[in-house]
């Protein structure tokens, strides 16, 4: 062993850097671009930066995942290995010490030349120190040929304890080498007489420790680039999917609604991603819808003003046309004007229906509103040669704005007494069937076609549009009945009579449970 001659002197000393425990961490920046200004949001066209964006933190959060387990792999088993050499060293100095300490402890007083004569006879292990110390800590032995200090005293913290009766060992790293101390008392018949006190300079071992620990560096390093490709890679894998779907919410904003993102997966981003699929069916359809619903009102609009256009150019521009003609001409503005003001209420209510404004609702007997629209309408009937019967049972009450309900059972029957026969018969009745109350319409006139049952209560759809334009018709009526009817929990729906020739129209909705209110 170097230098085993070396005696103590309790000094610190600076340990070589990135010995276990000794060193720092290493800062790394934060990779933050310097100068670039807060802002509260960006615009959706613009590129997210990468430092961002969901990839970086993704990657920061790896990262610091790797970085924590580099440290643990690059502390922890040397600090172990450290603290398991320390500990056995120690453990053996001072065994070897109370071996000597037992030998000396043989009579009742310690002297130079019997402390000599002992030693003499016991093995010295190699590369350690021996000091043998009388109870006021002169040194009557000492093992060291080149720096003697035999006749000195030892003033060593180890020396101390073991004269005060204890055990003291302690290890340290300084100067490439591990230098352990341990002093134990000799003790007779319970009186302490002096101190052993050994001490080991050991850099073999020392070396064994760096050899560790410049090991795991190089792992370190290893599995540092690994893991900067395994970031990178898996960053990217992740965020793939968040890429795509904002790429798809882009096409979608320009109007693309038939474009849809390809779900790849079984996680939570596949869900988003089929749930994004459903929203743009929902968008499409409901687009079209628009268009459609667009297209047959500015129809609906244009062909009474166009018949008004036409009728007030043929007064204008014919100066020996008679006053009964002419009479007639206003009539015929008069009514394609009030067929105007039907087609505008109409768009009015069903705006209102898709607005969904609130409404305060109340019990309302469902029997007495198809007495007042019966009632109403019986003029109407008569004009056609209809004949208008109503069955309406009595405790029939739904939670709803008399108003709603009234205008559908308008609509349904008002449609059945125009598209009915002369001779015909219309028969209204109102029931309770469990838990629900229904409001049935049935006419005896020409009936739906079962092909264009699906479609009648599409907005502006008629079957017969020549015929309903006739009849002063706006192809809107069993729309808004429906719409009104599902907004408190109802339905309409329409299938042939039963009875014979015509169309049953059935509005059912949830009855009112007794006790419950508005």
């Amino acid at each position: 062993m170097a230098n085993p001659n070396e005696v103590p002197n309790g000094a610190p000393a600076k340990p070589p850097p990135g010995f276990a425990g000794r060193g720092g961490a290493k800062e790394c920046g934060s990779g933050r671009p310097p100068g670039r200004p807060e802002r509260n949001g960006l615009c959706s066209d613009e590129r997210v930066p990468f430092f961002r964006s969901i990839q970086a933190k993704y990657a920061l959060t790896y990262l610091l995942v790797v970085a924590a387990i580099l440290i643990v792999m690059n502390t922890y088993p040397v600090l172990m290995a450290e603290n398991m050499v320390f500990t056995s060293k120690q453990n053996t100095l001072t065994r070897q010490a109370l071996v000597i300490g037992s030998t000396l402890s043989v009579s009742e007083t310690l002297t130079r030349e019997g402390v000599e004569q002992t030693m003499a006879l016991l093995e010295e292990a190699q590369g350690t120190r021996v000091l043998v110390t009388d109870a006021s800590a002169l040194i009557l032995y000492d093992s060291s040929t080149l720096d003697n200090r035999l006749g000195d005293y030892a003033l060593m913290g180890e020396v101390a304890a073991a004269l005060r009766g204890k055990d003291a060992s302690r290890s340290e790293y300084r100067e490439g080498a591990i230098r352990t101390r341990a002093a134990v008392p000799i003790l007779y018949h319970g009186t302490t007489l002096g101190a052993v006190y050994l001490y080991e300079y050991d850099a073999e071992q020392a070396r064994v420790l760096l050899s560790i620990l410049s090991n795991l560096r190089y792992i370190s390093i290893v599995v540092c680039a690994v893991a900067l490709v395994l970031v990178v890679l898996l960053s990217k894998t992740l965020t793939r999917n968040t890429v795509r779907l904002l790429s798809a919410i882009r096409h979608v904003r320009e109007g693309e609604y038939s474009h849809r993102v390809e779900s790849l997966g079984r996680d939570e981003m596949a869900q988003l991603a089929d749930e994004f699929n459903q929203l743009t069916d929902r968008l499409q359809t409901t687009e079209e819808a628009r268009r459609r619903f667009v297209s047959d009102a500015s129809h609906e609009l244009k062909t009474p003003l166009a018949s008004i256009r036409l009728l007030t150019d043929s007064i204008l521009q014919n100066d020996s046309v008679d006053m009964g003609t002419v009479r007639e001409f206003v009539s015929d503005i008069g009514e394609e004007a009030d067929r105007l003001t039907r087609i505008s209420e109409h768009l009015l209510a069903l705006t209102r229906l898709d607005a969904g404004e609130e409404r305060s609702p109340e019990p309302v007997e469902l029997g007495q509103v198809a007495k007042k629209v019966a009632h109403l309408l019986t003029p109407v009937a008569r004009r056609a040669q209809v004949e208008l019967k109503c069955t309406l049972e009595p405790a029939c009450t739904l939670l709803a704005t008399e108003d709603d309900i009234y205008q559908v059972a308008f609509n349904l029957m008002e449609n059945a007494i125009k598209y009915n026969l002369p001779g015909g018969r219309v028969d209204v009745g109102v029931c309770r069937r469990g838990d629900k109350v229904a409001l049935t319409v049935t006419d005896t006139g020409l009936g739906i076609p079962a092909d264009d049952l699906p479609r009648i209560f599409d907005r502006f759809y008629r079957v017969d549009k020549a015929r309903s334009r006739a009849a002063g018709g706006t192809g809107l009526g069993l729309s808004i009945a429906r719409d009104t009817a599902r907004l408190h929990g109802g339905d309409v729906t329409a299938g042939p009579n039963p009875a014979g020739r015509g169309t049953r129209f059935e509005a059912e909705f949830p009855a009112l449970r007794e006790g419950a209110s508005g």
